[in-house]
């Protein structure tokens, strides 16, 4: 079983968000991810999310909080992974030119709109939660095929953490569905950084930070 980390740094209604396409033979190419890695030897999961985020961002964590745990059976060539997902909303450093892939800080309310792992859809709003989750994402050729999650709270006066709530979802071959009704307002600025656009051949490109896109008009 492979260890990692999954760390979700957030500013202002914001989520440092790394589009995975530097890396080849990447098992994450194309997608947007949080920042995060394997555990090495001798490390806590603490160390290694600190280490990685900092690698891959420029950025130093300061009071990373781990919201949860999610297993991910036989996600990359047959291995299993673990994986520690931690929250920061402060920290310290600037924005490196990453060798991950591509660095954008993206509105919060804009995440479900970018080309995510489906179980992310599912997991990134339990980050908003004051519920500490233990979950399993089952992928099959890459497609999420079903998830269960077990979700703790530490009631006042407890000793530790309590089981609040156990849920499991199955899909039947299709990912979970978002719905985004279009609004003409969405194709004219930029979902990462809300500069100016250009619109064309259904390619939408930022004047100004470059990032592009097709247009959501159906």
């Amino acid at each position: 079983m492979k260890l990692a980390t999954l760390c979700y740094v957030r500013d202002r209604g914001r989520t440092l968000m790394l589009h995975r396409v530097k890396k080849p033979n990447d098992m994450h190419a194309g997608k947007w991810n949080g920042l995060g890695g394997k555990l090495e030897p001798g490390e806590t999961p603490e160390e290694c999310a600190l280490r990685e985020v900092e690698e891959e961002s420029g950025l130093r964590m300061l009071d990373p909080a781990l919201r949860g745990f999610i297993a991910f059976p036989q996600f990359s060539r047959g291995e299993d992974w673990f994986t520690f997902v931690f929250t920061a909303d402060h920290f310290t450093g600037e924005l490196i030119d990453s060798n991950e892939g591509v660095l954008a800080w993206v509105a919060d309310d804009r995440l479900h709109e970018l080309n995510l792992w489906p179980g992310d859809r599912i997991f990134l709003p339990w980050l908003n939660d004051d519920r500490f989750f233990s979950a399993k994402f089952v992928y099959v050729a890459g497609e999420l095929t079903n998830y269960t999650v077990v979700f703790y709270t530490q009631p006042q006066g407890a000793r530790g953490w309590q089981i609040a709530q156990t849920s499991a979802t199955v899909f039947a071959g299709e990912s979970p569905r978002v719905d985004h009704r279009y609004r003409p307002e969405d194709d004219t600025y930029c979902w990462l950084c809300s500069g100016a656009v250009i619109k064309r051949h259904c390619k939408i490109t930022c004047q100004v930070c470059g990032f592009t896109r097709d247009c959501s008009d159906p």
